[in-house]
């Protein structure tokens, strides 16, 4: 099989690791101003603390079946 039996959890573990890290960095240091009107201030906090969470677990997850 092209790049091993465990292609889908490998997937996984690079969609989930991405969105945790995207939305949790898009928290802590938000991008710079831009002074275009369809630009928001800053990341809407509930909605990327929700996106973040389930980068988690989908990483968690994947890595508990890449292990077993």
């Amino acid at each position: 099989m092209f790049l091993g039996e465990d292609l889908l959890a490998w997937l996984v573990l690079a969609l989930g690791g991405a969105l945790f890290a995207g939305n949790a960095l898009a928290i802590v240091k938000p991008p710079p101003q831009r002074k275009e009107e369809t630009d928001l201030a800053k990341a809407p906090v509930l909605r990327s603390v929700v996106m973040a969470s389930v980068g988690l677990v989908a990483a968690i997850w994947s890595l508990a079946s890449l292990f077993s």
